[in-house]
């Protein structure tokens, strides 16, 4: 299963954490990595100081936090082969994996279980297949054999070691079937508990707790917030982890947070539907109505997705039994006033477990309304539910966020066709509009989202409510309504031709009223009228023609449907036209892996036996290999006499095998490093067989290091070398449009931009200080930007966005800040950089290639790096020197 962007990223960064501190021990290896720019950034001051779990001081612990819906528990699984690989460096480690519940632990330990589950798949592909899973109270079944030659997974809830007296607790009591396990066993181990009576008295004890501390266990914390924190020392050291990885969408202030997703990460990969449209009624009936009467509305869209079933559901929340509106109110509400049929609706508490042996995802299943009031707050998942309707107050209710997370999960995690299908909704009973809206905001913070996302993606039938509460100053969209002589059902299907743009709803005498809330594009109205019966026609029209005439001011450019095309670097490669990106240069690129040294250097790769200790130099860094205490020799699988030249090789391929290499052509590489290693380095092969995950580090290492030297030559021959041919194609270019970058966050605050190209209210927040982005730097220089006479529009541009301008770069894009069309037709690419950062390799190399871009256009393009000041010249004085004042 391929991991999203930020599921890759996240496990990149996990895969860098560990392979530093491999090298420069756990603290200084999370400092560096979480005050770099970027991560700084994304982490929004959560980083930079490293809290060691006492006594564990060498032991990483760190927290990777992900939002509800952003798959935890895949990642997770994915993370287990990286510390392998880059921290623990045996061949099939042992890990606890803790969740918070027993009802996560029976289903992690039956997702795992399954071979068909993609968190299964992952293990398996890591592991070849060779991989055990337990549930904790079965840890009796595991024998020497299965955890010399293979992955042991031990699945347990926190609470299963977390305790201060042992008495009573399986796994730190002796146990007879555990004895063979302790058979090679010194006696004299240290760190290991021992009887305190009986005929066994002062031996060590035959326990499950001292199984793992003589493995050393990688620990992986799954949605146990601050569990790890919050365990005793005395439990720490009685297991005797090797390392510890948190997963969570809300960390304490104590957690190592290594990386932090956002919100709109998820929205952008299509995997929680967001916005969520929020109704607030004065009554918890006026709620119940509502969300029974969203669900209706939202099936008759499901019904026109042709391409999956959608059955949407609505999540009820119930209150406590000492409360007025219970399960058994609500539900007899349902029925009774509402006329409910039963079969319809499934109760789900600690008692009534209505849910149990059902797939909500069959056509054939009745049910539409789930009432609980906590039991689904944990481990329930059905991307079905669209309505969260509570009739507690929520900004009181402890349960809500999690609930509320389960209404958040994107169908078959691809966006659907319909606008409507790609929200979540929440109907809430509160007394006043301020009370829903701050506990809506309170319930998804506490679910791992930002704030400031989190206002960006509540939705208002009233607008400028939300904005006049958030301190927003979003202008109000101009809109009108006419009502046409129709049934509602006849009209609905021009929703479709512009979402989010166009609503029908009934009127009050039960006729279609069919309402436009911001300008249609030329395209969008031509959709309209092409869906809208003929008859219908000219009542709109007249309608439309009244609203824009009255409005015309107010419309952006890319509304009246203006075109805006920023021209694209194109290159001739082997008779081909290509997109100038060096992955399709790459393509074309001939290369042998032959051609490059299989010689790894005394600097790249020295290997020292001191002890029973190897000392390795890399690349100026040193590490030890320890190889002699007890709980390493047990991890042994092999002696000696079976190592092998050409089984090391075999090992060293399946681990730095690529896509661009052929195995052959790898294999006959990697026996020439082998060989020299060992024939003229006079390196013996078991020091090699003990270092082998270092020695593979390393070569992963060189061969990143030869593709950045081939992919640079394809670069600079393609675009830069006296035979390159280069050049700009409007044609093939970037085209702008109204609603490019919707789903983004937004700019709110009170600056007013209005030569912005699709308008003040399409403006996508600045990279800053303030929470909307307004505050900073490059927010000063779009203030610049759009006060300058020769520009017509501009656009704000949107790093690694799709619809995104972007420039090639020798191992990436280059997305500028800026793009904006100057009355005088030339287009201008505008890059922000602070003063810090332009002399920064990486920026040179941005602005080589917009020079280059610049330079092809034939004056029809102007491309220029701005600082906050250069040679006593602002930023609008450096804009106005690039195009000429």
């Amino acid at each position: 299963m391929k991991l999203k962007k930020y599921q890759q990223q996240t496990i990149d960064t996990l895969a860098t954490y560990f392979k530093e501190a491999r090298v420069r021990g756990p603290k200084v290896a999370f400092e560096a990595i979480t005050t770099e720019e970027e991560q700084a950034k994304r982490l929004r001051g959560r980083g930079g100081v490293y809290r060691p779990i006492k006594g564990l001081e060498a032991v990483p612990y760190v927290c990777l936090r992900l939002p509800t819906g952003g798959g935890k528990t895949l990642l997770a699984a994915h993370s287990i082969g990286l510390a392998r690989d880059y921290w623990l460096e045996r061949e099939y480690p042992v890990a606890v994996w803790l969740v918070p519940s027993d009802t996560i632990r029976r289903q992690t330990v039956e997702a795992l279980k399954d071979t068909r589950h993609a968190y299964r798949r992952a293990l398996d592909d890591t592991f070849e297949g060779r991989v055990r899973v337990f549930d904790i109270a079965d840890f009796t079944q595991v024998t020497p054999q299965d955890l010399r030659a293979q992955l042991c997974v031990f699945v347990g809830t926190i609470q299963t070691l977390k305790v201060s007296n042992t008495n009573g607790r399986k796994v730190y009591q002796d146990n007879e079937f555990l004895e063979p396990h302790f058979s090679t066993v010194s006696p004299n181990t240290p760190g290991l508990e021992r009887n305190e009576e009986g005929s066994r008295k002062g031996e060590i004890r035959y326990s499950f707790a001292n199984l793992l501390h003589l493995h050393r266990p990688l620990v992986i914390v799954d949605e146990a917030h601050s569990a790890v924190t919050s365990l005793s020392f005395e439990m720490q050291q009685r297991i005797n982890p090797s390392a510890i990885v948190e997963f969570t969408a809300t960390p304490k202030d104590r957690s190592n947070i290594l990386h932090s997703v956002t919100a709109q990460e998820l929205k952008d990969e299509q995997m929680i539907k967001m916005p969520v449209v929020l109704e607030e009624h004065t009554s918890w009936q006026s709620a119940v109505n509502g969300a029974i009467l969203k669900r209706a509305e939202l099936a008759e869209i499901a019904a026109t997705d042709t391409e999956n079933y959608i059955r949407p559901i609505v999540l009820f929340q119930a209150q406590n039994k000492d409360q007025e509106v219970t399960v058994d109110v609500l539900r007899d509400h349902l029925v009774e006033v509402k006329g409910i049929p039963p079969e319809q609706i499934a109760v789900v508490t600690g008692n009534q477990r209505e849910l149990d042996g059902i797939d909500l995802k069959d056509p054939a299943c009745p049910i539409e309304y789930v009432v609980t009031v906590q039991a689904l707050k944990e481990g329930w998942d059905c991307s079905f539910a669209y309505v969260f309707c509570s009739v507690a107050n929520i900004s009181s209710a402890g349960a809500a966020e999690q609930l509320l997370g389960r209404v958040l999960r994107m169908p078959y995690a691809k966006k659907r066709t319909a606008a409507a299908l790609n929200k979540s909704y929440a109907c809430l009973n509160s007394p006043a509009f301020q009370d829903a809206v701050r506990g809506l905001v309170d319930r998804l913070v506490d679910m791992g989202f930002e704030e400031s996302e989190v206002q960006d993606n509540i939705e208002h039938a009233q607008p400028e409510l939300l904005d006049g509460m958030f301190g927003r100053q979003t202008k109000p969209r101009p809109s009108f309504s006419v009502s046409l002589p129709a049934p509602v059902e006849e009209l609905k299907g021009i929703e479709l031709a512009a979402p989010n743009k166009v609503k029908v709803a009934p009127d009050d005498e039960g006729m279609a009223r069919v309402s436009v809330t911001d300008f249609p594009t030329p395209i969008e109205e031509k959709a309209i009228f092409a869906q809208m019966p003929e008859k219908h026609h000219g009542a709109f029209k007249e309608g439309l023609e009244r609203f824009k005439e009255e409005n015309k001011l107010l419309a952006s450019p890319a509304q009246r449907g203006e075109v805006f095309v920023a021209p694209r670097l194109m290159a001739h490669v082997q008779g081909d036209l290509l997109f100038a990106d060096n992955e399709r240069f790459f393509e074309y690129h001939e290369w042998a892996l032959k051609d490059h040294s299989h010689q790894l250097s005394e600097r790249e790769f020295s290997v020292r036996q001191v002890a029973d200790t190897f000392e390795i130099d890399l690349d100026g860094d040193k590490l030890k290999v320890e190889y002699s205490d007890q709980s390493e020799q047990l991890m042994l699988d092999i002696g000696v006499d079976g190592w092998t030249e050409r089984g090391l090789v075999l090992w060293l391929d399946r681990k730095v095998r690529d896509r661009f290499i052929g195995q052959g052509e790898l294999v006959s590489w990697l026996t020439a490093v082998v060989s020299h290693l060992i024939n003229t380095r006079k390196i013996p092969l078991a020091a090699l067989m003990r270092c082998q995950f270092v020695l593979a580090r390393c070569l992963q290492k060189k061969l990143e290091t030869i593709y950045d030297q081939e992919r640079s030559k394809s670069f600079q021959m393609n675009l830069f070398a006296p035979e390159a041919q280069p050049e700009l194609s409007f044609e093939n270019g970037f085209r702008f449009f109204d609603g490019m970058f919707a789903g983004v966050r937004m700019y709110r605050g009170r600056q007013s931009f209005p030569k912005h190209f699709t308008g003040s209210n399409q403006i996508p927040a600045f990279d800053g200080k303030g929470d909307d982005g307004g505050d900073g730097e490059e927010f000063r220089c779009a203030v610049a930007l759009d006060s300058l006479p020769q520009v017509k529009h501009w656009i704000r541009n949107v790093s690694k966005h799709p619809n995104a301008f972007w420039l090639p770069l020798s191992g990436g894009k280059f997305y500028p800040d800026f793009v904006a069309e100057l009355v005088d037709g030339r287009t201008f690419v505008v890059e922000y950089k602070g003063d810090h950062l332009k002399n920064d390799p990486e920026q040179i190399a941005k602005v080589t290639i917009g020079e280059l871009w610049q330079r092809q256009s034939g004056g029809k393009a102007v491309f220029r790096q701005v600082v906050k000041e250069d040679d006593n010249m602002d930023m609008r004085a450096q804009m106005i020197e690039a195009i000429g004042g």
